[in-house]
């Protein structure tokens, strides 16, 4: 459950949040647009990152049964992101999403006998997301339903439904709220039903508590004309697809990293970001593709260890904005 509340629930606020960046300032409600007007947008047209964890050790079992006592060598992981959108008509948005992820794991042992301990892994993903914006009990309504597919570097393996619901409940320029639904469609899924709930405000010294459950808790304050810095906990999650005796296996793992990060804004609507932290693995798991996620052959309990992450963002649909 918590798994794929991490995993998914981004896929259904990010609609959502790219409203900001239409190039149509006539073609959404205005309340929208505003809600998370930012000069350093959270939602990125293009992102490009790259992710250093050092060495931790690790237990797993394999069907059921201990292995022994393992460690992760070197994880690196390189991710490639692309959100576009455009607006059909005035309460209507259609944007896709684009996602890759290079993941390359050494470990110590081999984590399955007979397997090579070191090894890459290429996984992508692409979403076609529709968004319409509409008035429930006199409040903004997002309602928006996505369609995606994902693989790796072999074969397409999975299509997956999403549709969500989310009602603003307030939306002042101190305080930005919204709570909603989302509904998955899909086999694997532990659970059908998610609650989406965000949360935004701003106090008097400057500081902001930013919320977007289960994705992040964080507190962020602008230090500069164009830095930004925040302290709190986000969600990181690893997929792949591996084929092993002509099955094809799903591997995924949930980390919290805790810690701090720094974006400053380049100019010409690029962002660079840099993180660092205590990340701490939730849930590791490998299962056949046919089955749940529940239903896995493979578990591993890693210790936490320290990450590093650096990206660049371009944004060029983001206005210009002064302070």
């Amino acid at each position: 459950m918590k798994t794929l509340r991490r995993v998914l629930v981004p896929l259904a606020i990010l609609p959502l949040k790219n409203i900001t960046y239409a190039q149509k300032r006539d073609s959404i409600p205005l309340k929208v647009r505003a809600f998370f007007a930012d000069k350093i947008p959270q939602a990125r047209n293009f992102n490009v990152e790259y992710t250093f964890v050092t060495p931790s050790s690790f237990s797993s079992q394999l069907q059921g049964q201990d292995l022994p006592d393992n460690k992760v060598k070197s994880f690196q992981q390189m991710k490639a992101d692309a959100n576009i959108y455009f607006i059909k008509k005035r309460n209507w948005l259609l944007s896709t999403t684009l996602n890759y992820r290079y993941t390359s794991i050494s470990n110590e042992n081999p984590v399955v006998p007979g397997i090579e301990s070191e090894e890459n892994f290429h996984y992508h993903s692409e979403a076609i997301n529709l968004s319409y914006f509409s008035r429930l009990f006199k409040k903004t309504a997002i309602y928006s339903a996505s369609i995606s597919a994902d693989g790796s570097d072999q074969h397409f393996e999975r299509i997956r439904g999403l549709v969500t619901a989310s009602l603003i409940l307030k939306a002042t320029p101190k305080t930005k709220m919204t709570l909603g639904l989302a509904g998955i469609i899909d086999p694997s899924s532990q659970i059908p039903v998610l609650p989406i709930f965000t949360y935004e405000n701003r106090f008097n010294n400057g500081w902001v508590l930013d919320i977007l459950l289960p994705k992040k808790v964080l507190i962020r304050k602008d230090i500069s004309s164009n830095g930004r810095l925040s302290l709190g906990t986000e969600m990181d999650n690893t997929s792949f697809y591996t084929y092993r005796n002509n099955n094809t296996y799903e591997f995924r793992q949930v980390a919290l990293n805790s810690g701090a990060m720094y974006e400053h804004n380049l100019g010409g609507n690029f962002i660079g970001t840099f993180k660092t932290g205590l990340r701490t693995n939730i849930n590791s798991r490998a299962f056949n593709k046919q089955d749940s996620f529940n239903d896995y052959i493979w578990k591993g309990t890693y210790k936490p260890s320290l990450y590093f992450n650096v990206g660049i963002s371009y944004n060029p649909f983001e206005r210009k904005r002064t302070k």
